[in-house]
């Protein structure tokens, strides 16, 4: 009975969080209640609050689904191989690009980032940390094969970080669409010429 259970409680977390995604993009992550996503899965809202002690949670849940999914990417790109300026392009230009594509143009995810912001800052912060860790390994990586000239590896990947802000942050993505601007492609060239690299690896 232990494994049973032991199988079924992750199982139905990620049934109530599938649930909680979908209907935070019909509806809206303020209009969608613990009862809509109860109903979807026809269960009771007490049972759904076995597995998640509030909404936040929820929503957390699936904002950590999200994030996820972005870092894995960028952990995939990290891995290949190749050169280190031509992955690391790779590697902002899909976060850029799956940033992009998850919250701009889409009013209720775009919603749910900016509740992220407001109410669990801490799943943010970690997502953040984790896409700077990542940086800091092609960074590293580049340092040590004498294609980046940056010494202090740490200190190089928190400026790729806070110069590529505009085209990570969700809501600067927003915000700058229409706005005059370098190109994505355009700050690559910058932040590879800031790491030392004369390349414009595509």
């Amino acid at each position: 009975m232990t494994l049973i259970s032991e199988h079924i409680e992750p199982d139905t977390r990620e049934r109530i969080l599938v649930v909680a995604e979908r209907l935070f993009r019909q509806i809206g992550y303020q209009k969608t209640t613990v009862a809509d996503i109860a109903k979807e899965l026809r269960m009771s809202p007490a049972n759904v609050y076995r597995f998640f002690d509030s909404k936040k949670a929820i929503h957390e849940g699936v904002a950590r689904i999200m994030m996820g999914e972005v870092e894995d990417a960028a952990k995939a790109i990290v891995a290949k191989p190749g050169s280190a300026a031509a992955r690391m392009r790779e590697l902002i230009t899909t976060v850029h690009r799956m940033n992009t594509e998850r919250y701009v143009g889409d009013s209720k995810l775009h919603e749910m980032v900016e509740i992220a912001m407001e109410e669990s800052w801490e799943v943010c912060v970690a997502h953040m940390q984790t896409v700077t860790e990542q940086i800091a390994q092609v960074v590293g990586q580049g340092a040590a094969s004498g294609e980046f000239d940056a010494p202090d590896v740490v200190t190089s990947a928190l400026c790729v970080c806070t110069s590529m802000m505009r085209f990570f942050h969700p809501q600067m993505i927003a915000q700058a669409m229409n706005k005059p601007g370098p190109t994505i492609d355009q700050m690559v060239d910058f932040v590879l010429a800031a790491l030392g690299s004369n390349s414009r690896a595509s």
